[in-house]
């Protein structure tokens, strides 16, 4: 699954440079349909907390004229909205995020969105990590959305636990312990005989997800045509998943449940894949009692991204020259670098915030001063784009319920994967 940001701490403070970036920022237009006396209201929707509240109140004080709202919901429910807002033709906010996973869906039905070429996006191009633009891009030049954050990959550790099982603590020490998932995987079992009563990850559908996200081509290829049943590649990650899940490396931990939070909070596990959004999970989860017990290291495989989304302009909207200067201002790159510096940990999407000395310096107190802005941004920059094709979303579902099986000691690892295929397949048919 993509970024489920729905449990990410509370905004973060503007920083001055946004708030000079508002004060020159293009002012509105007329009002119409909600606007009163002139004034007009934008609604910004997004699946969880996005760290936009600061700025949105630095961007009314220098929009007298514009009311911004936010509409907060859970990740599928937001984009199951969406489809039916669009395909009603009405309830559609103004701005409206989508995550990446998504974001293929989205783009066949592009008629239904604002082309943000109309509005001076392309003037924006070369600011984006070119994978990111070309996310959001269709070859016909229509820009569906701004790029917000990208999910730049690593493995967060408990240090405490390393160092009852003999490990190396040292961060740079322990990215050298796994340059591959095979090493990861095997130091997972030198990891397990040490202290047998913790696992190694918390939920094999997370790790399978991380290994996935490195591939070009995983589960469609670039004709988006459906290849998971013949790329050896995704066999191959599912299989060595699998196989370390039987081993009793997982914690057996449904992601992003209750049980995977309480399992975080008890230290259940001693590494968790890590894309730079889920920072602020484990910090939430964990709680100040675990500050300084995580650190953070390379992931296997050198770079890789695991989620991030776009802002969004659907057409129905009565004000879309408001709407599309508020979105490029959320995504500017003083709006992305306030964000990254907050709680939210959001890893910008801009090549220059991605190298700008403040990000570049950015550590993490709570992850033992891990120097989150060079690890996330190393990650985000080396990685090759993963295609995510029209209907990819919905058929990673059934692998991740797959492992989950295995998890539950319901199946082995062949009888998953036969399973998974099934249901993949039928998922396509709907």
């Amino acid at each position: 699954m993509g970024s489920p940001r729905a449990r990410r701490p509370l905004a973060i403070a503007a920083t001055a440079a946004a708030a000079a970036l508002l004060l020159t920022a293009c002012s509105s237009g007329t009002g119409g349909g909600d606007a009163t006396g002139g004034k007009i209201t934008l609604t910004v929707a997004t699946f969880s907390d996005f760290g936009y509240k600061p700025l949105i109140a630095e961007y009314e004080k220098s929009h007298p004229n514009i009311t911004v709202k936010e509409r907060v919901s859970q990740m599928d429910q937001h984009h199951n909205s969406l489809s039916t807002q669009l395909s009603s033709g009405s309830g559609a906010a103004d701005v409206v995020a989508i995550e990446e996973g998504y974001l293929p869906k989205f783009r066949e039905v592009k008629d239904k969105f604002v082309n943000l070429a109309d509005y001076g996006a392309n003037s924006r191009k070369d600011e984006y990590l070119p994978y990111k633009w070309a996310q959001a891009t269709t070859s016909d030049g229509f820009v569906l959305g701004y790029g917000t954050d990208v999910g730049g990959l690593a493995i967060c550790y408990r240090k405490d636990l390393f160092q009852q099982a003999g490990l190396p603590t040292d961060r740079t020490e322990v990215g050298k312990l796994w340059p591959t998932w095979d090493a990861y995987f095997k130091t997972g079992g030198t990891f397990r005989s040490k202290v047998p009563d913790h696992a190694w990850f918390d939920s094999a559908g997370n790790v399978f997800t991380a290994m996935m996200n490195q591939a070009e081509f995983g589960f469609f290829d670039a004709k988006d045509s459906y290849i998971a049943d013949t790329n050896p590649l995704v066999a191959a990650d599912f299989a060595a998943t699998g196989g370390a899940t039987e081993h009793g490396l997982s914690a057996n931990l449904a992601p992003f449940s209750q049980q995977w939070n309480a399992g975080i909070k008890q230290g259940r596990m001693a590494t968790m894949t890590c894309p730079a959004w889920m920072t602020g999970l484990i910090q939430s989860a964990a709680g100040p009692e675990s500050a300084g017990k995580w650190d953070i290291a390379a992931v296997p495989g050198g770079g890789g991204n695991w989620g991030g989304s776009f802002l969004t302009v659907p057409k129905q909207t009565k004000h879309a020259k408001e709407a599309a200067e508020l979105a490029a201002f959320l995504t500017s790159a003083d709006s992305e670098k306030a964000i990254f510096q907050g709680p939210t940990g959001s890893l910008p999407s801009l090549q220059n915030v991605l190298k700008d000395p403040a990000v570049q310096g950015t550590k993490q107190a709570y992850f033992n001063d891990a120097p989150t802005g060079q690890i996330f941004a190393a990650s985000a920059s080396g990685l090759k784009p993963s295609f995510r094709g029209t209907k990819d979303q919905q058929v990673r579902v059934p692998f991740g319920n797959a492992l989950g099986l295995i998890e539950q000691h319901k199946s082995t690892t062949a009888e998953a994967w036969e399973k998974a295929l099934a249901e993949a397949r039928k998922s396509l048919s709907h």
